[in-house]
């Protein structure tokens, strides 16, 4: 998604939005398919580890692996309007030096933005039309594991995403997709991943892919 797209994109993800986010964050915890994703991440190691999440919003991921070990975490992230919320959680949990975020298409920001020993996208790769710049870029800068959630691609989960998605684009301009899982596997697999974990839910599948 175009760095021109970001208006539109901060009026689907908006500061409501990030309030509800955090709120629901303050009160629950992670969502399973964000807790199915840091628990995976946590087993295989992430100890002193540099996180890179593409799309972090208020940043609960990257709480939720300081917590469990990492040494540090950077957000990419293109809608503006979940910093100040972001902000809150940090100082809450004691982390707000740990963490930094940047503004932007990570494809074109990609060149600047430094390597990690693991990269997150939940609920991101559906929200761009090129899985495979997106995921190759992710990919590349991923160090050692990679770890993704994306929809299901089976019948009645794009039926009701469809139904979904004409309602966005109709009222906000915005458009979401249900890539096939092997354009997105496949762009990882081509940057030398191997999946270690996969779960589908209902709607979301995780991966998790370890470098080769």
């Amino acid at each position: 998604m175009s760095a021109c797209c970001a208006p539109r994109y901060r009026k689907v993800f908006s500061k409501r939005l990030a309030r509800r986010d955090a709120r629901r964050y303050r009160r629950k915890g992670l969502d399973k398919t964000a807790r199915s994703i840091v628990d995976s991440l946590a087993e295989r190691g992430v100890s002193d580890a540099s996180v890179l999440e593409v799309g972090g919003g208020v940043g609960a991921i990257e709480i939720e692996l300081l917590k469990a070990g990492a040494r540090e975490a950077t957000v990419v992230e293109l809608s503006e309007e979940y910093d100040g919320e972001a902000a809150e959680l940090l100082a809450e949990n004691g982390l707000q030096n740990r963490v930094s975020r940047r503004h932007g298409d990570f494809v074109e920001l990609e060149g600047k933005v430094d390597p990690a020993d693991v990269v997150v996208m939940h609920r991101v790769v559906c929200c761009y039309p090129d899985p495979e710049s997106l995921v190759g870029a992710a990919a590349e800068h991923a160090q050692r594991l990679l770890a993704l959630s994306f929809p299901r691609d089976n019948w009645w989960v794009r039926v009701g995403w469809y139904a979904v998605d004409a309602w966005f684009r109709l009222v906000y301009r915005f458009e979401s997709f249900v890539h096939p899982h092997e354009r997105i596997l496949g762009a990882a697999a081509r940057m030398g991943f191997t999946p270690v974990h996969e779960h589908s839910g209902p709607i979301w599948h995780v991966a998790v892919l370890e470098r080769r």
